[in-house]
């Protein structure tokens, strides 16, 4: 489920298929969702005017915006990814809001990929779509996989498997983010499980200045993909 016109007009930028478009009655005042509205039944998608009260009788937000969308998603395959050099793994990730914000950042720092392994939030929970801001239709999303099986198979193609830990990894400005390299994130209270630090090849902290006892994992990731962003252009890959 898509709400609003903005992400409804990135999902049909991206080519994805949009099944049907529902707009209360207040929708068809707004120029924004008129227009994205009309560009969708031009090109073929089934439209509904909902009686008032309708949409927010279905929304998941305590006030919606005046248009929601269902699109339909192909599931992609951790195989796809084999040729990238960035791909961002989420371990346990079980806040939507975090997850969506993960897919965005990596969209943003150009990865080739975000894995969502079993045990993570749906990254098609429509909070996550949300939070994600229609980078969902941009980068590739795999979901589910068990960690080690995931990162075990992106070390056979190729990826330096790093994970980020609150202390005692390397600093992340130091480790060579310019290789094929597979970010491992972990749980937001826990951080990464056992079996998935024990399926690490690297370790990397980010250092802190003031007493704050982690980071959340979505500024982590920020942090982390932007400085493999900042190496990447300085090298000029």
């Amino acid at each position: 489920m898509v709400e609003g016109a903005e992400l409804l007009s990135v999902a049909l930028d991206a080519g994805a298929r949009v099944e049907s478009v529902y707009v209360a009655p207040e929708g068809r005042a707004a120029d924004a969702v008129a227009a994205v509205v009309d560009r969708a039944f031009a090109e073929g998608v089934r439209v509904f005017d909902l009686a008032p009260g309708v949409l927010e009788r279905i929304a998941d937000t305590t006030t919606p915006q005046p248009v929601l969308s269902v699109v339909a998603f192909e599931p992609r395959a951790l195989g796809e990814l084999a040729g990238g050099s960035l791909v961002v793994v989420c371990v346990d990730v079980r806040d939507p809001g975090n997850a969506g914000t993960v897919i965005r950042t990596a969209d943003a720092a150009g990865a080739d990929g975000v894995v969502c392994c079993a045990g993570s939030v749906d990254p098609y929970n429509p909070k996550t779509v949300r939070a994600s801001a229609g980078s969902l239709f941009h980068v590739p999303v795999v979901a589910g996989g068990g960690v080690t099986e995931v990162l075990g198979e992106l070390r056979d193609a190729g990826y330096t498997v790093v994970g980020t830990v609150v202390r005692d990894g390397q600093d992340y400005t130091a480790f060579d983010w310019t290789g094929r390299v597979a970010l491992v994130l972990g749980n937001e209270a826990s951080g990464l499980p056992v079996e998935a630090v024990a399926s690490l090849d690297r370790r990397v902290s980010v250092p802190m200045a003031g007493r704050a006892e982690s980071l959340n994992v979505a500024v982590s990731a920020a942090v982390v993909c932007f400085e493999a962003l900042r190496q990447r252009r300085v090298a000029g890959s």
